[in-house]
């Protein structure tokens, strides 16, 4: 470090002190890179590389072959779950603070300040923002892993020789990388400078996201597991897009913005009906042939699983009852929006009536209104 003139005096915002708080904060995706790169580089070293392999390296292979050495034969490997995977989340959640800070300096910031959006409007863009990102990534990787597995085909497959479900490594991999996902949210609160009154919807995400990862990947609910997480999110998916678009361009309500508020309620209800089916034919029909399965963990599955449907439904339709009601205030308030009109117009308005008015009525009695008015004006003038 170059010293420079004046390095005494207190430094500025720009340049905070080494391991203060706001130079943590500024500085920690180059903190946790360099911690990666440990890892990375005690792989390469002969005596710290089983330490180093055991974070980054995916572990308890049951396929025979060993995945360290050459597989001539073309054996695929497969894995199943172990306690050395507690590892692997470790540095992939680091892997996934780096990449989240990438995300937001290249994209998401350049997003804000284009459109010069407020505090609370961006807030909302950050986290929807990298939600789009992870779910799109979780979606087309999920989609993969069930076309090479052959889910989509042989439904059968996803309880057929439960608990005996080996993982392929790509599949292994999407598993680890969706528990390091939810795993690193929590201090990214801390890194993001999210407000504490912020924090506790997030925490409530971030904790059931890694306890039902957790429970599916323990239970050796992973071929299922699968197909439920895609599912749930293409629905996600397409929940932040909306939200997305309306912090964007400001509530616009034109084709567009209609189009992707359809599209949400359409295939937020289909994937909660296609997650029910899923599970119901699973927990409830496929496993119920395989004499290793306890009922209380089938049962409980399928709770949890419904459980969580209907929390969703509930939010979404809260949601959407909310969304129907402002529009009808702001049409009514444009409806009975009456403009201010002069006072003269107004007098006018009532001459015009009075005379359309006494038109009307027979002669005897316009005359007679006539010689009233006649009288009056003569009192006044006496007067």
């Amino acid at each position: 470090m170059v010293m420079k003139p004046g390095m005494g005096r207190k430094a500025s915002a720009k340049n905070p002190p080494i391991l203060s708080h706001e130079f943590i904060l500024q500085n920690h995706a180059d903190i946790v890179s360099c911690i990666a790169m440990l890892f990375l580089i005690g792989l390469m070293v002969q005596a710290t590389s089983p330490i180093a392999s055991l974070f980054i390296t995916l572990h308890h292979n049951v396929s025979g072959a060993d995945p360290s050495k050459e597989n001539p034969q073309g054996e695929a490997y497969s894995y199943e779950a172990g306690w050395k995977d507690a590892c692997a989340v470790f540095f992939y959640s680091l892997v996934c603070i780096v990449m989240h800070a990438i995300v937001q300096e290249y994209f998401l910031d350049k997003i804000s300040k284009r459109f010069h959006l407020s505090k609370s409007r961006l807030n909302s863009l950050n986290e929807s923002g990298q939600l789009i990102i992870f779910y799109l990534m979780s979606v087309l990787w999920g989609c993969d892993a069930i076309l090479r597995e052959g889910f989509l085909f042989n439904f059968t497959l996803l309880w057929d020789g439960y608990p005996n479900h080996p993982m392929s490594f790509l599949l292994k991999l999407w598993w680890v990388v969706q528990a390091s996902y939810w795993f690193h949210a929590i201090p990214e609160l801390y890194f993001q400078r999210i407000k504490r009154e912020d924090w506790s919807p997030r925490i409530q995400q971030a904790v059931a996201g890694f306890s039902l990862t957790l429970a599916a990947y323990a239970f050796s609910f992973q071929r299922v597991g699968v197909c439920l997480v895609v599912l749930h999110g293409i629905g996600e998916l397409f929940v932040h897009l909306t939200k997305l678009d309306g912090i964007i361009r400001a509530d616009r309500e034109d084709k567009v913005a209609r189009l992707l508020r359809y599209g949400n309620m359409i295939v937020f209800v289909s994937v909660r009906l296609c997650t029910m089916v899923v599970a119901v034919l699973t927990f409830w029909y496929g496993l119920a042939q395989e004499g290793a399965v306890q009922p209380a963990i089938r049962f409980g599955a399928l709770l949890t699983v419904g459980a969580l449907q209907i929390y969703l439904m509930y939010n979404f339709i809260t949601q959407q009852i909310a969304v129907v009601k402002e529009m009808r205030a702001q049409e009514i308030a444009l409806l009975t929006k009456v403009k201010p009109v002069k006072k003269d117009k107004i007098k006018k308005d009532k001459g015009k009536r009075s005379s359309v008015e006494e038109s009307d009525l027979p002669e005897v009695d316009q005359n007679t209104n006539k010689n009233l008015r006649a009288r009056s004006t003569n009192q006044t003038k006496t007067k």
